[in-house]
């Protein structure tokens, strides 16, 4: 359930609002002035409870529902038992994330800065931001309006952050340009060196880093994730992209537009990601690739060569889809000999 200690809560919703704002079509006009407390899952609804039913793999629970109401498909709605008030939407997963979105809200601080709070004189805040304990923001560094930086975290000399951007604690920021709308979780590390060293006389020598990161508009980095900085060139991030916790993208990395990335990936340096690529979790990509436009890479692969626009690999090394599943067909089939 949603704790009201946590989140700002839209009280006494109609199902007359909920169909406004869902774009759905209620059933029943007679119920449009019915109220709903909550959102709940199919399993958790009461009485007073609204749910969404999408999913025909789940019509056998979908009949056990319990939920006042239930946002569903035409298809889907002969499943709900007869009392369930049925609002019809030709996509419930996107009704789900508009009545999410208009029911609650996470509680947001106050704009101000904390008196404990490091912040050059030479650096610009913008209006309306909230900087909290122990923050530090070096010389020079731009802060647009309305940001949110967490506490303890720290912006290097020099950094362009946009606005509406949200910063969670403990993370750090250097060598960026990071544009309006963005998240960056706790912890994250973004601008820190590449990992590039040269021997010199028997010893790891470190090749000076003098990139930058770039990240775009809308683009949000998990907790723990890093993005280095490039060597020469500069690391960039995409508009619309999605970093999960605890992702390496490597020195002069450049993502597309949308991509999404999903925990643990490791991507080496020099690699190229055209739009909307997707890679499952693991993932581990060798340096100097090019994946293109809409590839999709499967959950714990390894991708050594590069891959065209649009395939669906897997596998370590991966290859297409369906030569992988034949792979595992075979060894299926001759393991039992």
């Amino acid at each position: 359930m949603v704790d009201k200690n946590f989140y700002v809560v839209k009280e006494n919703v109609t199902l007359a609002q909920v169909a406004e704002v869902t774009s759905a079509v209620l059933q029943d006009e007679a119920k449009a002035g019915e109220t709903i407390d909550s959102i709940a899952t199919m399993a958790s609804a009461t009485a007073n409870d609204i749910c969404f039913f999408y999913d025909r793999k789940s019509k056998e629970k979908a009949a056990e529902v319990k939920a006042k109401a239930c946002v569903t498909t035409a298809e889907l709605a002969a499943f709900l038992p007869e009392g369930v008030i049925k609002l019809i939407s030709e996509n419930p997963k996107i009704a789900f994330i508009k009545l999410n979105e208009y029911m609650y809200a996470e509680k947001m601080p106050t704009a101000g800065i904390d008196a404990t709070a490091k912040i050059a004189p030479s650096a610009k805040i913008g209006q309306n931001c909230f900087i909290g304990a122990h923050v530090v923001i070096g010389d020079n560094a731009v802060i647009g309006d309305g940001c949110r930086i967490g506490a303890n975290t720290v912006i290097e000399h020099d950094c362009r952050i946009g606005n509406g951007v949200r910063i969670e604690n403990n993370a750090s920021i250097a060598y960026a340009v990071i544009g309006d709308g963005c998240y960056i979780y706790s912890g994250a590390r973004i601008g820190q060196d590449g990992f590039g060293f040269q021997m010199m006389g028997g010893q790891h020598h470190r090749i000076p880093q003098l990139g930058r990161v770039i990240i775009g508009n809308d683009v949000e980095i998990g907790a723990n994730a890093c993005v280095d900085r490039g060597a020469l060139d500069d690391t960039v991030i995409g508009d619309g992209s999605r970093i999960d916790n605890l992702v390496q993208i490597a020195h002069n990395d450049k993502l597309g537009r949308g991509c999404v990335i999903v925990a643990q990936v490791g991507i080496a340096g020099s690699c190229t990601l055209g739009d909307y690529v997707v890679l499952g979790g693991q993932v581990g990509l060798a340096d100097h690739l090019n994946i293109g436009s809409g590839a999709q890479i499967a959950a714990q692969s390894g991708a050594m060569r590069d891959v065209e626009a649009g395939a669906v690999v897997m596998g370590s090394p991966c290859v297409p889809f369906k030569d992988f599943m034949r792979q595992v067909a075979f060894l299926q089939k001759n393991s039992k000999k």
